[in-house]
């Protein structure tokens, strides 16, 4: 097991200038090794993958595929054809609420949603319910973010056709109990769509265990380039579905009137597709494997605790979420006193502190937590005690620049 200074050595914008990166949960960096091999890719394998038949392309095919099947292992799917390719998060719980909601959601039926919700796992889902006269059912947390086993058992019924739900909320870093979730849900006849934007770089996922029917989730939140992400769909489920998009590539044969598609995967896969971040999604899951999950784990933990336990003397601070580091996954939402959260990120990178302030995209929640905008610290591996430290520091000043005095 290595330590953070191990690592910082491959991310050369970490060893540029004195910045300090709190803003994990929106994107994270990438290490050299995942920008070589995209470079690499473009540099001997350019050419449109599944198209040609000549050198390039059928390299460029091969290293396409290969990244499908690492991913496909990655989170524990039982073939890589379950992997479909995709921009991002939000384009793959698109694609199932189009390809799956619209053609299996009808009049009367519930869809059931936390109010944790990143915008991109709730608003395809007001579409369906809206367009097929369903009802969205929310399920709510307890103070520390947790959904109770009462809470969910009271609003999955016989009614339920879809549960949509983060794995882990990226306002209040809570895991939610997918698991037993996709049991109860099963249990009355509906599918689960689980959003793992914030889970997969953090922690080992096995979609089987889950009990996921549909996971989805970006490159960009772990190391991988912007541009790539994946959506992972039992095999039953996708052969079923219609295409979200229609063009080239997806197609296996097509006349003036009418055409048949390409087997899944591809029949998702319009155009052409983005192989050499493909390749760089692939590069990244090497890196993280390399690292360990272990090591990752401990080390947003240790870093969260001081964190925390430094915001915890500032009595002017309110932490949302869990009182236990352990329950934050890396990610702690602040508000502080007088202040507006968009006045504390711009303070904090006068010093050049990054962190995120708004609605984090989940304004149902910031409706229920009562507060309309929040900063947000979100940490990775390859963050360090003394920028914690540092942070600590430059916060504990920001009332006094906003004219509160010390």
């Amino acid at each position: 097991m290595g330590r953070a200074t191990d690592y910082r050595k491959d991310f050369d914008i970490l060893n540029t200038g004195d910045y300090i990166y709190f803003d994990n949960a929106a994107t994270s960096q990438r290490p050299r090794q995942v920008l070589d091999a995209v470079s690499e890719f473009y540099k001997t394998s350019n050419a449109n993958p599944l198209r040609g038949l000549y050198d390039w392309s059928v390299a460029a095919t091969e290293q396409y595929e290969n990244a499908r099947k690492k991913v496909a292992g990655f989170i524990g799917a039982n073939r890589a054809e379950e992997i479909i390719f995709t921009r991002n998060t939000t384009e793959s719980l698109n694609l199932v609420a189009y390809s799956y909601g619209m053609e299996n959601v009808s009049e009367g039926d519930e869809i059931v949603v936390t109010v944790m919700e990143h915008h991109s796992n709730l608003l395809p889902w007001q579409m369906v319910a809206k367009k097929n006269k369903a009802k969205l059912i929310f399920l709510e947390p307890d103070e520390e973010g947790v959904i109770s086993k009462e809470e969910y058992e009271s609003k999955i019924t016989d009614k339920t056709k879809i549960v949509a739900v983060g794995h882990v909320s990226n306002v209040m870093g809570v895991t939610n109990p997918v698991k037993e979730i996709a049991e109860y849900a099963h249990s009355k006849g509906a599918i689960v769509v689980v959003d793992g934007a914030q889970s997969t770089p953090h922690m080992k996922v096995n979609v089987q265990d889950l009990g996921a029917d549909f996971f989805a989730f970006s490159g960009h939140k772990m190391m991988a380039p912007m541009g790539i992400g994946a959506l992972y769909g039992r095999y039953e489920l996708l052969e079923k579905m219609q295409p979200f998009l229609t063009g080239g590539e997806m197609i296996e044969y097509v006349t003036r009137t009418d055409a048949t598609y390409a087997e899944i995967p591809h029949k998702f896969e319009a155009g052409t597709v983005n192989a050499g971040d493909a390749v760089g999604l692939a590069a990244a899951i090497d890196y993280i494997e390399n690292v360990g999950f272990d090591f990752i784990i401990e080390q947003e933990h240790k870093l969260t605790k001081l964190l925390m336990d430094g915001l915890s003397k500032m009595p002017y601070i309110k932490v949302y979420g869990s009182s236990d580091p352990a329950k934050h996954c890396g990610i702690v939402t602040f508000t502080v006193d007088g202040v507006h959260p968009h006045d504390v990120s711009s303070v904090l990178n006068d010093d050049h502190v990054c962190v995120r302030a708004g609605h984090h995209c989940a304004q149902p929640l910031m409706q229920f937590i009562g507060a309309g905008s929040t900063a947000r610290a979100s940490l990775y591996f390859y963050n360090t005690e003394e920028e914690v430290e540092r942070f600590l520091d430059k916060l504990s000043k920001v009332r006094e620049v906003m004219g509160y005095g010390a």
